[in-house]
């Protein structure tokens, strides 16, 4: 039986609103319709999928964790090299700038509010024109 592509990524964050401004206002995500669920939360888009599922536990006995376990990082696809990089540090945000070997790949790291690395990924050859 094959698989299909990965839907979505889900966070429990303690900060909703800090954690949909970072991944709307640095990546770019968009917030977007949600089932009518029973928990507050948010559903962020790239394009018309919802990608990264947001479920707030500031009001539940939970303590948000700050580490993401074995998961390492969540990777998107992005254009616009220096434009992100100009975006991300006028925000305030620290990132990590890296090449993948090879020299194809271009890369930026950086972390939402809960912690979780976020991977952005720009096809050199595209980013050089």
């Amino acid at each position: 039986m094959p698989i299909g592509i990965l839907q979505h990524v889900n966070i429990r964050t303690g900060d909703l609103a800090g954690t949909v401004e970072f991944w709307e206002h640095a990546i770019g995500l968009k917030v977007g319709d949600r089932p009518n669920f029973a928990f507050p939360g948010a559903w962020m888009y790239s394009g018309g999928d919802a990608v990264l599922h947001l479920i707030d536990i500031s009001k539940t006995d939970e303590v948000a964790a700050t580490e993401t376990g074995s998961i390492d990082h969540i990777a998107f696809a992005a254009e616009g090299f220096e434009r992100f990089k100009q975006d991300l540090s006028g925000a305030g945000y620290a990132f990590e700038e890296r090449v993948v070997p090879g020299g194809r790949l271009w890369q930026l790291f950086v972390r939402d509010p809960n912690g979780v690395l976020c991977e952005l990924n720009f096809e050199a050859a595209k980013e050089a024109r």
